[in-house]
């Protein structure tokens, strides 16, 4: 039995499938759904988990080399929080950012192994992970 780290079966199972250059989408809780890809709802209540929570788990599983988040993430969010993302990003080694519009955002999500989706209520808070 498993009693550390990601404990949830069905993310456990995204991530053993993620090979070189595939991308894992982590969403908020108002994320349109996508029925081409396989969703993991993990969400309990408005903000809970959040994606920044997420993304701690899975760093040490995952091989990160780039995040995309949309633009308007900056620009609608509070200076705190974005350091909070920034901090948390930089925390993983060479990895790059890249910020397209949302609209572009949203065209790269039907590619992901998955999507897990989170009660987080961050405008713009979503990230596409993508694998080294």
């Amino acid at each position: 039995m498993l009693q550390q780290g990601i404990l949830n079966p069905d993310i456990l199972h995204l991530l053993a499938r993620v090979r070189h250059t595939n991308t894992l989408v982590i969403a908020d809780w108002a994320f349109p759904y996508w029925p081409e890809i396989e969703t993991v709802d993990i969400s309990l209540t408005q903000g809970v988990p959040t994606i920044l929570q997420v993304l701690e788990l899975l760093k040490p599983n995952f091989k990160i080399g780039r995040i995309l988040q949309a633009e308007e993430f900056l620009s609608t969010n509070s200076e705190e929080t974005v350091k909070a993302y920034n901090t948390s990003f930089g925390e993983i080694p060479n990895v790059v950012i890249e910020r397209p519009s949302h609209l572009n955002f949203k065209e790269l999500v039907p590619d992901a192994i998955g999507l897990i989706r989170t009660g987080d209520t961050t405008a713009y808070g979503n990230l596409i992970l993508e694998s080294v």
